[in-house]
């Protein structure tokens, strides 16, 4: 697969920034508001924002039932509420995908007047990683089968299992495209 189209779920949230951040790397992407939307798509992101809400829309019709479905075969990038999203299990309760076998505490870094920018160490190429931490969610357990790309403070804050991709920040707010190209990667069976 030379280059792949990428869906950006455009409910709620960052969804322009992760546009803008693949369209920069020459990767085509299409906004996903509407299960068919879901269609021929290689891969997908699921932005941050507020997951409550996110949720909200995706459970009216069938949009959550061909959602589950789309991600059991297809890479997924889940960035801060996207996180929330994938994960298996979320503190406090709420519903969740249960992609990545991942426990979250949902804005455990703080509220919105706490947002930062902290560097964290990971082990892909290329040094140090910016994080943008905006009421983000912290990863508080990951099972066996996760493997864990980023750390910071001791807590886990970008994983991986199998094709699905998830962090606790904002990737798409900085200029560094690792992220996201682990998502290509994922598209183009590069893992």
């Amino acid at each position: 697969m030379a280059s792949p189209t990428i869906g950006v779920l455009a409910l709620q949230g960052a969804y322009a920034a992760h546009q803008r951040m693949l369209h920069g790397m020459g990767v085509a992407t299409r906004e996903v508001r509407q299960p068919q939307d879901l269609a021929g798509l290689d891969g997908l992101v699921l932005p941050g924002g507020e997951s409550t809400t996110q949720l909200h829309f995706l459970q009216q019709g069938d949009f959550w039932p061909a959602l589950q479905q789309f991600l059991t075969t297809r890479p997924c990038l889940g960035t801060c509420a996207g996180l929330i999203l994938l994960a298996c299990s979320v503190q406090p309760t709420q519903p969740s995908l249960g992609v990545l076998d991942v426990t979250v505490q949902r804005n455990a870094y703080g509220r919105q007047r706490d947002s930062r920018i902290r560097q964290a160490d990971t082990t892909l190429p290329g040094g140090p990683m910016e994080l943008v931490l905006i009421r983000a969610p912290r990863i508080v357990d990951a099972g066996a089968a996760v493997q864990v790309l980023a750390q910071c403070d001791g807590d886990p804050v970008l994983v991986r299992q199998g094709h699905a991709i998830g962090c606790s920040f904002h990737t798409e707010l900085c200029n560094d495209t690792r992220v996201h190209q682990l998502l290509v990667n994922a598209c183009r069976n590069e893992l």
